[in-house]
């Protein structure tokens, strides 16, 4: 089991139009960044993610989970570089984390969100994953 953090700008894909997807989930299409690719194609059915409103909001508002594994992207035309994993949602964050307070815990400074921000799709340790889900408020979070 491995964790993450998905972020899209809400005007584009927000937390409810995902929750909306149901279980079938969600393409996580779009991405063109190699490491992000990369951490897609790292990933196995199950594991589990923050959902993180960029641009608008600045914060983890979700938890989804990897309900397809990863395929070539269906917005890539031709171009079979880019590939795509399916995710669903799991749970709202009781209170919404924000990029703000995630920066000020020390717990969590060396996380991918404080140190490459621009990453699209990032690793999260099993710590940071643990704490993130202390400050939203859950107490069981799912693993």
């Amino acid at each position: 089991m491995a964790y993450w953090l998905y972020k899209s700008e809400p005007f584009k894909f927000s937390w409810e139009m995902l929750k909306a997807k149901g279980a079938q989930g969600e393409e996580w299409d779009g991405v063109r960044n190699y490491q992000a690719r990369n951490n897609m194609r790292a990933m196995t059915l199950g594991d589990k993610g923050f959902f993180y409103h960029s641009n608008e909001g600045l914060e983890v508002v979700g938890i989804c989970e990897v309900c397809a594994l990863a395929h070539p992207d269906s917005t890539a035309g031709e171009d079979l570089r880019w590939e795509c994993v399916d995710i669903r949602a799991v749970c709202d964050m009781p209170k919404p984390v924000s990029l703000k307070a995630v920066k000020a815990n020390p717990k969590l400074s060396s996380m991918a969100l404080v140190t490459s921000m621009r990453l699209s799709v990032q690793p999260v340790t099993e710590d940071e994953w643990l704490e993130v889900c202390r400050m939203g408020g859950l107490d069981n979070p799912p693993r």
